[in-house]
């Protein structure tokens, strides 16, 4: 048995390149497309290393050849992914390497006359390298997949705080939409690190965009209001609409500590910006 397997073992190694190039010819042309980037010979000598490692799992020690196994999907995953190329299309190529393995050798298999046992353990020993290979690649997928979605809801935190600067020292926060405690404290943060950063003397906060005010929110106001002025920056809170304003009267919120203004336009003549107008 040993022997039989060595025997399809090496032929499989000795045929590398051959099998290569019969897998290359069963890709579709979108996965070639999104591999353009790389040289023909590079992508074929990587398909030929895999099949040199599964004909290698026939007759070398597992633990050597798996060790092989995972570099190279390791190495491969991150290139696909690199490329462009879905989960769905890595793993159906996956899928080629058993179909020219077998396709190469099923003539003269036959006319060996091997045992039915014998194929069998071929299977046994190439299967659980190519499952391994799969669960390399879905792992390297979801890792990415979550690296994106996590730099996109960066990105979508830092665009719902936004700071304007309208000149040296001087921008506006405007905030809009819903505010609970994670974007409340995303507020605090944004407005005391870039603050800092735009060596701003004022900032305003336009609330103008907010439905709803509740203790929690204007708390959080002051907070940030007081830890801008330990900086030396003063802050000026815009666009409290009516319905606000008697919402926090029979809260009993004070905004009386925070200066306010009804306007930007107002906010930004009381720190000494005046409207041209053309003659």
């Amino acid at each position: 048995m040993r022997d039989e397997l060595l025997y399809i073992g090496k032929k499989i190694i000795d045929n590398k390149q051959e099998l290569a190039i019969q897998f290359s010819d069963l890709m579709d042309s979108e996965y070639k497309r999104k591999l353009v980037y790389h040289e023909e010979s590079e992508v074929l000598k990587w398909r030929a290393e895999l099949i040199e490692y599964l004909g290698e799992s026939l007759f070398e020690e597992r633990s050597v050849v798996l060790k092989k196994i995972v570099q190279w999907g390791t190495d491969i995953g991150k290139v696909a992914v690199e490329n462009g190329l879905s989960l769905s299309q890595t793993l159906k190529s996956l899928a080629l390497f058993r179909t020219v393995i077998w396709g190469v050798f099923t003539e003269e298999l036959q006319q060996k006359q091997f045992a039915p046992i014998t194929m069998l353990d071929v299977s046994k020993k190439i299967d659980p390298m190519l499952d391994q290979l799969n669960h390399i690649f879905v792992e390297i997928y979801e890792e990415h997949n979550t690296d994106t979605i996590k730099r996109a809801y960066a990105a979508l935190e830092e665009l719902s705080v936004p700071i304007v600067p309208l000149t040296p020292g001087v921008a506006v926060m405007p905030i809009i939409g819903e505010i609970d405690t994670h974007r409340s404290t995303l507020i605090m943060q944004t407005g005391l690190d870039k603050s800092a950063h735009m060596e701003l003397s004022h900032l305003i906060l336009d609330i103008s965009g907010v439905q709803i005010v509740d203790t929690m929110i204007v708390n959080n106001l002051f907070n940030l209001v007081q830890a801008l002025r330990l900086l030396g920056i003063e802050t000026i809170l815009t666009g409290i609409r009516p319905e606000i304003a008697q919402t926090s009267v029979r809260l009993g919120i004070d905004f009386r500590k925070i200066n306010t203004k009804a306007t930007l336009e107002q906010a930004l003549e009381g720190i000494g910006f005046r409207r041209v107008m053309n003659k």
